[in-house]
């Protein structure tokens, strides 16, 4: 995952403009754009890091970090603004601290213990600068200088502040001001002779002089190709000259240093195909020898020095001895070894100081030509590999994994002479032949106690200097008191001396002039006052330009604002004048919700919030929209037709989501949405129908559930959605149903009752209605209840095991005559039959007969 930073130039230099008609800063912010979308074509950009980092101090120069989006990224990219001097070499510090903020605390570096090149972070810094003098607070210098200071822990770790998979590219504006009339250079884009590109060149990368736009997406477009995962290593001759070849050209024959002597180039780290991750199995040696005495690491430099010998040897490679294969960066010497044309020989690579008693070191690998003679590679091989693979390759052939004393007594010898941060690397390698049992449990790593421990309170102060850092990205600079004078002082004033005061008399002629009495001192201190951008000027109308018509009401408006008797704060506008706001600044709601004051506290901090509709009437809140299929069934129905607004017509009444089922709520009656006109007559005829013994299987919610206001107030406050219209509306007649057959109607009181909530419906039957139309209309609510009552029990029957009560709970809940009530339980039998419920069939038959001899026993009366 390659970490892309871009560090933009912010000096007050990058406002000046281009031929092009732009500032130099808006090209960089459509550099960047551009490098984005062209590297956005590439698949493997899903996993880059965006970051921006500008001249500012730290951490205000930090816009976009480990933690901020991509949205954020191309909202502080657009928010850049030229200002302030060209402090680049704080600003490159800066960048280099946040890339290697994590490494301490993920162990990437690896101190002590080799440098692994498959544990890598791959970075690559973007600066665009205009390449002018690096100016600061003490003044202009003529070459970059990073601080030597730094809050970063472990900073003392590494020499340098970069690390070897983070190279430093640069883009240098040097576009005219006036169209020119040369073309542009043809072939590659040459390097600039900044100040910055000394600092490229170390790191790995290069610098671009761009003279125009075309030069400019040339550059972008190569940058992109520069996007690899890999680590720069410093490879430098060491031993005499290879002999040349016969038909060697008579360049190669010259004595004297040779470009491809010391290259300092990048080799390619591929990530598994399969993971995305690099995998290795060997490090690259460390330039010193552990010692487990010492109590500190001595500083490592960001790339390891690697010598390669160019005594022909030949390639050694074991079946079962896993080794790393990394291609190198085309280069002067990847040149001069594939002219050479020799595949199957090698030249062995070294870390001086890296054995224990040599120089030069034990060869821990070798630089190979393919066999295509395409490339050249580098083999990373266990630490002073010609001793170890004829062992190990006796081992396996010779003693089949049974090592004699002798050969146990050559290897003894052996990692006497390896570095002791190989055995971990030793012990996976052994593994993976078959011979686990080689290497001992309790052997050293090489690193003594005090510098374990320090690594680890390196890691732990990392972590805190991350998280603080992290916090403190995206605040605001606090705003500058002014610009504080300085006082020179040290020597007498120039207006104290007596020849100034001479001079000053022979250039004003005979004119007497007063003695001066300064005090040095007297402005000590001063500041100068900076300009705030957030006050507006007024500017004051000329009287003469108001018509004679507006004469008396901007005299108003002018003894308003002196008297100050009105809210409008700005001078020589009204209260019309205030309201006004741009046509952009219209829709812009919520800024105007966060600048308003705090309101007050509800009066009754139980009545629910109302939500406010903002630009949409007819909003609704999508919290409320999961329902289940039960009360789908029984809401879609009776809503149907009906717009959403008709749901919540009260005036004050709060905005309620959809009511779940009551038949799914154990514990609590069912109210089935049946709405009978409450009329005397009908209860009469229901007391006379039902008898004493069936109360709870014909209409019995008229009876039993709808019983007080407060019953079904918490029945409301419990259903987070509206009351069915229609229940509501039974729920209002059946308790003043008295009272409105004498005329003494209370619609105004009911609008505030504790849980009734009148519904204006428009198909609400009338209030007397005849007897075939009544008949129908409960007809048709009981086939309503049936119905669901049918779904919810063929529901419980489905399920495994024989918990029934709820179904013998649902069972008295049908409505309807004798006979309705019989096809249901048979039809329910039916059903329990198809899933072979013989329990169940047994206590529904049961159930069968009580009704039976239920009914046989009163006088069962149709209600019509």
């Amino acid at each position: 995952m390659p970490v892309l930073l871009f560090l933009v130039d912010t000096s007050a230099s990058m406002n000046q403009r281009s031929h092009l008609g732009t500032t130099y800063l808006d090209i960089a912010k459509g550099a960047v754009e551009t490098f984005m979308k062209l590297r956005g074509r590439d698949p493997a950009s899903r996993g880059d890091r965006y970051m921006l980092v500008n001249l500012e101090d730290i951490p205000f120069g930090i816009k976009a970090g480990w933690k901020e989006s991509h949205a954020t990224f191309m909202t502080e990219l657009r928010n850049l603004q030229a200002t302030g001097l060209t402090t680049i070499g704080q600003s490159l510090r800066t960048a280099f601290d946040l890339l290697n903020l994590n490494r301490l605390v993920t162990g990437i570096d690896n101190y002590g213990q080799g440098r692994n090149p498959f544990f890598l972070e791959p970075a690559i810094i973007i600066a665009i600068t205009d390449g002018n003098k690096l100016t600061s607070s003490g003044g202009v210098q003529d070459e970059l200088h990073l601080p030597l200071t730094t809050p970063l822990p472990g900073s003392e770790l590494t020499k340098e502040p970069f690390r070897w998979d983070q190279r430093l590219f640069a883009l240098v504006l040097r576009i005219p001001g006036h169209a020119s009339v040369e073309p542009d250079p043809v072939g590659g884009v040459p390097s600039d002779d900044s100040a910055i590109t000394p600092m490229c060149e170390v790191t790995g990368g290069r610098s671009y002089s761009v003279f125009s736009q075309r030069m400019l997406n040339q550059c972008l477009e190569s940058l992109v190709q520069k996007i690899q995962s890999g680590v720069v290593i410093n490879f430098e001759k060491t031993g005499p000259d290879p002999p040349p070849l016969e038909d060697a050209p008579a360049e190669s024959l010259k004595s004297g240093p040779q470009p491809w002597h010391c290259c300092h180039k990048l080799i390619y780290v591929r990530p598994n195909p399969k993971t995305g991750v690099p995998i290795g199995h060997w490090p690259i040696p460390e330039a010193f020898w552990p010692d487990q005495n010492s109590p500190t690491l001595p500083p490592r430099s960001a790339h390891p020095h690697v010598r390669f010998s160019c005594l022909d040897a030949e390639p050694m490679v074991i079946d079962k001895v896993p080794f790393d294969k990394y291609e190198l960066e085309p280069s002067p010497l990847t040149q001069y070894i594939l002219e050479r044309k020799s595949p199957h020989t090698c030249w062995q690579v070294f870390v001086c100081n890296s054995a224990k008693y040599s120089d030069l070191g034990q060869p821990f690998g070798y630089l190979k030509a393919s066999t295509a003679l395409n490339c050249v590679n580098l083999f990373v091989m266990p630490y002073n590999y010609p001793v170890l693979l004829p062992l190990l390759d006796d081992l396996i052939k010779v003693h089949k994994f049974k090592p004699t004393i002798k050969w146990r007594q050559s290897f003894e010898n052996y990692l006497k002479t390896m570095p002791p941060y190989y055995i971990g690397s030793l012990r996976k390698a052994l593994r993976i032949m078959g011979a686990p049992n080689l290497l001992a449990d309790n052997m050293e790593y090489g690193l003594s106690y005090s510098v374990v421990s320090y690594l680890k309170k390196l890691s732990q102060q990392t972590k805190m200097e991350y998280d603080r850092l992290i916090a403190s990205i995206g605040k605001k600079p606090p705003p500058e008191a002014g610009i504080k004078v300085c006082w020179r002082g040290g020597g007498i004033s120039l207006a104290q001396r007596r020849d100034f005061i001479q001079q000053l008399q022979s250039l004003s002629g005979d004119a007497h002039v007063l003695p001066l009495e300064l005090n040095p001192k007297e402005f000590q201190g001063f500041h100068l006052a900076l300009l705030n951008k957030d006050l507006k000027p007024q500017s004051f109308r000329n009287p003469y330009d108001i018509p004679r018509s507006h004469l008396l009401d901007q005299l108003s408006r002018m003894r308003r604002n002196l008297l100050n008797t009105n809210v409008c704060s700005l001078r020589g506008h009204d209260s019309d004048q205030l309201h006004s706001v741009p046509i952009a600044q219209m829709g812009n709601y919520q800024d105007f919700l966060k600048a308003a004051p705090q309101p007050l506290r509800d009066a009754d901090p139980e009545q629910p919030k109302r939500l406010h509709t903002f630009g949409n009437p007819f909003k609704l809140d999508k919290k409320g929209m999961m329902i289940d299929e039960a009360d789908e069934f029984v809401t879609s129905p009776q809503n149907k037709g009906k717009r959403p607004s008709d749901n919540n017509m009260t005036g004050g009444g709060p905005k309620r989501r959809r009511c779940m089922s009551p038949l799914l709520r154990l514990g609590r009656s069912y109210t089935p949405p049946v709405n009978p006109p409450p009329s005397p007559r009908l209860t009469s005829d229901m007391d006379v129908s039902d008898g004493e013994a069936e109360p709870d299987l014909i209409i019995n919610h008229l009876h039993q559930n709808h019983c007080s206001p407060e019953r079904s107030s918490d029945y409301q406050s419990e259903h987070s959605g509206p009351a069915d219209p229609q229940d509501n509306h039974s729920l209002v007649d059946h308790q003043d149903g008295d009272e409105e057959e004498n005329g003494q109607g209370r619609e105004g009181e009911e609008e505030h009752e504790e849980g009734a909530e009148v519904i204006l419906v428009d198909d609400q039957p009338p209030r007397y209605l005849s007897p075939a139309a009544l008949k129908k209309h409960i007809h048709n609510e009981t086939t309503k209840v049936n119905n669901e009552l049918r779904t919810l029990i063929t529901r419980e029957i489905r399920k495994p095991g024989r918990h029934y009560e709820k179904i013998f709970y649902f069972l008295k809940q049908i409505q309807g005559t004798l006979d309705t009530r019989l096809i249901f339980l048979q039809n329910i039998i039916k059903e329990a039959a198809r899933f072979k419920k013989r329990v169940l069939i047994e206590q529904l038959e049961n159930f069968l007969e009580e009704i039976h001899n239920r009914s046989n026993n009163m006088n069962h009366v149709d209600p019509l």
